[in-house]
C-alpha cells in the first residue's frame, strides 16, 4: 500500500514537471534579457473616428524607435508594442482588430500564452476610439516609473519615465491642442518630452499616420538618432508641407512647447 502512494506521488510530480517545462524556464538569480531589447519609451495611439484618421507617435533613448514601437493601419486603428516589445505582435493585433475583435480582447489573445507577458507595455485603439493599455507590472527597477492615461480617443503610457508627469503632460498636451491628428500627436510628444520623457536621453522619435482610403502610410517621419531627437521631429514636423497638418503654423507648433526655451533654436534668424 505504502509503495503504491509513492508510486502514486511521484507520478504526479514528474507530471507537474512535465506541464511547467512547457513554459521557458528561468533561473531566478540571471536577470531575463528580452530576445529583442528594451525599447523604454513613451507613446500615444489616437484616432479621428470622423475623418478615419489614425496615428501614433513616439520617443525613446531605443535607436530608430518610430519603426520598432508604432503600427498604424488605414481603416482600423493603431498599436503600440514596448519595453520588452515583440515585432510579431503589431501586424497581428492589426489583424484581430479587422477581424471584429475589441481592443481588450486583442491584448487578452496577444498576452495568453506569451511567457514574457508581465513585461510587456501595449497600447492599442481601434477607428471607433475604443482603446486599451497593458503595462509591465514586472518591469526592472531600471525601468522606474511606468504608467499610461486614455481618454476620448487616445490612450498615452509610457515606461522607463522622469516620473508621472510625462504621462499626464502627454495626455493633457492632446486633449488642449486644437489641430489635426497628427499636429496633436506632434504636441503630446514635445510635451512629454518636455515634462522629462526618458530619463535616460533624447535618442529618437517618429510619428506614424494613416487614413481611410489609402494604402500604407499616409503621413510618418522620424529621427532614428540624435542628441534631442523630439526637438529635432518637431523642426522637422514644421517644415514639412503634408495635408495630415492641420492649423499650426511652424511657429505656433514651436512656441507652443512647454518648454519653448528649448527650442529657441529652431526660429529663423531674423
Amino acid at each position: 500500500m505504502r509503495a503504491t502512494i509513492l508510486f502514486c506521488l511521484v507520478s504526479a510530480l514528474v507530471t507537474l514537471g512535465c506541464e511547467a517545462s512547457s513554459q521557458p524556464a528561468r533561473n531566478a538569480s540571471e536577470p531575463m534579457v528580452p530576445t529583442d531589447g528594451i525599447t523604454a519609451t513613451f507613446s500615444i495611439v489616437a484616432v479621428d473616428p470622423e475623418t478615419g484618421i489614425c496615428g501614433a507617435a513616439v520617443a525613446s533613448k531605443y535607436p530608430a524607435v518610430g519603426k520598432v514601437v508604432p503600427y498604424v493601419r488605414a481603416g482600423v486603428g493603431a498599436f503600440c508594442t514596448q519595453h520588452w516589445h515583440d515585432p510579431n505582435f503589431g501586424d497581428r493585433a492589426l489583424d484581430l482588430l479587422a477581424e471584429g475583435q475589441a481592443p481588450e480582447e486583442v491584448l487578452a489573445t496577444l498576452l495568453k500564452d506569451d511567457p514574457r507577458r508581465e513585461q510587456r507595455q501595449l497600447a492599442i485603439i481601434d477607428i471607433e476610439g475604443r482603446a486599451a493599455n497593458r503595462n509591465p507590472a514586472f518591469a526592472e527597477k531600471s525601468s522606474r516609473y511606468w504608467g499610461g492615461m486614455s481618454g476620448r480617443f487616445y490612450a498615452c503610457q509610457g515606461n522607463t519615465l522622469a516620473g508621472r508627469e510625462v504621462i499626464v503632460a502627454m495626455s493633457q498636451a492632446y486633449e488642449e491642442t486644437e489641430g489635426s491628428v497628427t499636429d496633436r500627436l506632434m504636441a503630446a510628444l514635445i510635451a512629454a518630452d518636455c515634462a522629462g520623457g526618458d530619463h535616460r536621453g533624447r535618442l529618437a522619435a517618429g510619428i506614424r499616420v494613416a487614413k481611410r482610403g489609402i494604402e500604407g502610410h499616409w503621413f510618418e517621419l522620424y529621427v532614428d538618432e540624435s542628441d534631442d531627437a523630439v526637438y529635432e521631429l518637431a523642426n522637422k514636423y514644421a517644415a514639412t508641407e503634408h495635408e495630415a497638418k492641420g492649423k499650426w503654423s511652424p511657429e505656433a507648433l514651436l512656441n507652443s512647447a512647454p518648454c519653448a526655451q528649448r527650442f529657441e533654436r529652431t526660429k529663423s534668424p531674423e
